[in-house]
């Protein structure tokens, strides 16, 4: 989804949030949304983990 978004959407997307939440406040948030997106990824990841284990218990 986010491939399909591009260079200039990008870019508008950046600047729209800039604008809304202000230079001071930008680094904060995207610090909690790299971090959102590190736990999520951990908990997909331990969720397939957990699939996978249980499937080769059945088998």
């Amino acid at each position: 989804m986010l491939s399909s978004i591009g260079i200039p959407g990008l870019i508008l997307i950046l600047t729209i949030a800039l604008v809304i939440f202000g230079p001071k406040k930008l680094p904060e948030i995207g610090k909690a949304a790299g971090q959102t997106l590190k736990e999520f990824k951990s908990s997909a990841r331990d969720l397939t983990d957990d699939v996978k284990e249980d499937s080769d218990v059945k088998k």
